[in-house]
C-alpha cells in the first residue's frame, strides 16, 4: 500500500515538472520561434550536459545529506590539468583518466574535512573553492589554455545523429546513477544515510564512509564534465566551469531532491536540469540583458529553495500522521 501511494506521489511530482517545462519552452517559442530551432535546440543540448553531468554527482551528495559547492572549481581545474597535459604530449584519454583522479582525491580532501574534523560541507567546500581557484590563476596566469589535439576535441564536438555525444554522457551518468540509487544496497543506504544518520547505523551502515564515497564520486564526475568542457571548448578556461554547481544545485532542487537529504531520484533531476536549462537559454533568445540574467538565475535558486522547505515541512507533517495513525 505505501509502495502504491509512493508512486502516485511520484507520478504526481514528475507530471508537475514535465507541466511547467511545457509551459517554458510555449512561452519562450511564444516570444521567439528560433527557440525551436535545430541550432538552438542543439545549444540547449550542449548547455545542460556540463550542469547535468555535474549534477549527478551533486544530486547522490543532496540525497545523502551533503553539498559540494567547489563542485566547479574541481571541474575547471581538471580541464586546466587535462589541457597541461595533453599539451605536454600526454595521450589525451590518459590526461582524461588522471583529471579524473585528482577529482576524487579532491573529494576525498572534502571528505576528509567533513568526516575526521567535524567541518560543516557547505563551509568547507567554500575554503577549497576558493583554494583550486587560486591554483587555476597559478597554474594559468589566468589565461585560456588552448588546446589543439583534435582527436580530443571529438570528445566534446561529436554528433549521433544531431545529439552531441556531452549529451549522451551525461544522459548515461544519469540513468546509472538512476539504477544504482533505485535498485541497490548501496543506493538504498544513501537514502537512509540522507533521511537519519542515526537510524542507518544502527542498521549497521557506515555513514562516513558513504559520504567519502559520495564526495570522491562528486569530484569525479564533477573533473569528467571540466574535461568534456575542455574539449568542446578546445581549450582550458580558467572561469570555464566555476558557478555551475549552483546550477546543478538548482536543478536537483527543482526536480524533487530535498536539500536536506533523503528524498529525491535521478528522473526528477532530470526534469529540472531541463526546466532550468531552457529558462537559462530563454532569457538568452529574447535578448534579456546577461546581467538580468544573473537576477534571474538567483531568484529562480531561491524559489526552488522555498519550495523545498515547504516540501519538507508536509513531508514531515505526513509522517507525522503516519506515526499517530500507527500508534491509535
Amino acid at each position: 500500500m505505501e509502495t502504491s501511494r509512493f508512486k502516485r506521489i511520484f507520478a504526481a511530482k514528475s507530471l508537475t515538472l514535465i507541466l511547467v517545462a511545457i509551459v517554458i519552452i510555449l512561452f519562450f517559442y511564444i516570444m521567439n520561434s528560433n527557440y525551436l530551432g535545430n541550432d538552438n535546440i542543439r545549444g540547449i543540448l550542449n548547455a545542460v550536459s556540463l550542469s547535468g553531468t555535474i549534477a549527478v554527482g551533486m544530486a547522490c551528495l543532496l540525497i545523502g545529506g551533503q553539498v559540494d559547492l567547489a563542485a566547479g572549481a574541481e571541474g575547471c581545474l581538471a580541464g586546466i590539468l587535462a589541457a597541461l597535459m595533453i599539451n605536454a604530449g600526454m595521450p589525451w584519454p590518459l590526461a582524461m583518466i588522471i583529471a579524473i583522479a585528482y577529482g576524487a582525491a579532491a573529494g576525498l580532501i572534502t571528505s576528509f574535512l567533513v568526516n575526521v574534523l567535524n567541518l560543516l560541507a557547505f563551509i568547507s567546500t567554500i575554503a577549497l573553492s576558493s583554494i583550486y581557484q587560486g591554483i587555476i590563476k597559478v597554474l594559468t596566469n589566468n589565461q585560456t589554455i588552448s588546446v589543439s589535439n583534435q582527436s580530443f576535441w571529438k570528445l566534446g564536438s561529436t554528433n549521433f545523429y544531431g545529439i552531441p555525444l556531452p549529451f549522451i554522457i551525461m544522459i548515461a551518468l544519469l540513468v546509472i546513477y538512476g539504477v544504482i540509487l533505485s535498485y541497490t544496497r548501496f543506493g538504498r543506504s544513501i537514502y537512509m544515510c540522507g533521511g537519519n544518520k542515526q537510524a542507518a547505523r544502527l542498521a549497521g551502515m557506515n555513514p562516513k564512509k558513504i559520504t567519502a564515497i559520495l564526495f570522491a564520486n562528486c569530484g569525479a564526475i564533477s573533473a569528467l564534465g571540466g574535461v568534456v568542457l575542455t574539449a568542446r571548448m578546445h581549450s582550458g578556461t580558467p572561469t570555464s566551469v566555476i558557478g555551475s554547481e549552483f546550477d546543478a544545485i538548482t536543478a536537483a532542487v527543482l526536480g524533487g531532491i530535498a536539500f536536506s537529504g533523503g528524498t529525491g531520484s535521478m528522473f526528477g533531476c532530470f526534469l529540472g536540469l531541463i526546466i532550468l536549462t531552457c529558462f537559462n537559454n530563454g532569457l538568452t533568445v529574447i535578448n534579456v540583458p546577461t546581467y538580468w540574467q544573473t537576477v534571474a538565475r538567483g531568484v529562480l535558486l531561491i524559489l526552488a529553495l522555498v519550495v523545498d522547505v515547504f516540501r519538507e515541512r508536509s513531508r514531515l507533517r505526513s509522517l507525522k500522521a503516519s506515526k499517530q495513525s500507527l500508534t491509535a
